[in-house]
């Protein structure tokens, strides 16, 4: 049965609201620096409306400042297997996996990211970075 979040037919545990009313409550915690928090929110708002990209940005910003980086990871590659135009989620994806550990995996998307928008200089540096990873990774 989906969850119409009017009220009426809430799970237990649910919060109180709609969707709308947990991605605007999530995105507010994640601004005031509470992103396990707003993560919790808006994994409920993801599961009620899971094609709805602002919530799964949302999300994977608030699993990326929650340390959740493998979480986060999953939901940036859902945004960019969707539309294959979002720079930003490309960012993200390369960020999230950079932080899981996987350097030579976040350099393609960090790269799809500076090709989208080479004037993005947190873009260019998170690529270079990883690049200069990799290098010295080689000539140990």
């Amino acid at each position: 049965m989906a969850h119409e979040g009017n009220g009426h037919d809430e799970k237990p545990g649910a919060p109180r609201g709609g969707v709308y009313d947990w991605y605007q409550r999530g995105v507010k915690l994640l601004k005031e620096g509470s992103p396990a928090a707003a993560a919790a929110l808006l994994e409920r708002a993801a599961e009620a409306e899971p094609d709805s990209r602002s919530i799964l940005e949302a999300l994977a910003r608030a699993q990326f400042n929650s340390r959740q980086y493998a979480e986060a990871a999953a939901r940036f590659r859902q945004i960019v297997d969707a539309n294959p135009t979002e720079d930003y989620a490309y960012f993200g994806l390369g960020l999230a996996l950079w932080r899981t550990g996987d350097v030579e995996g976040a350099q393609e998307p960090l790269a799809i990211a500076v090709a989208m928008r080479p004037d993005d200089r947190n873009y260019v540096k998170a690529l270079r970075s990883v690049r200069a990873t990799l290098k010295a990774r080689r000539e140990m």
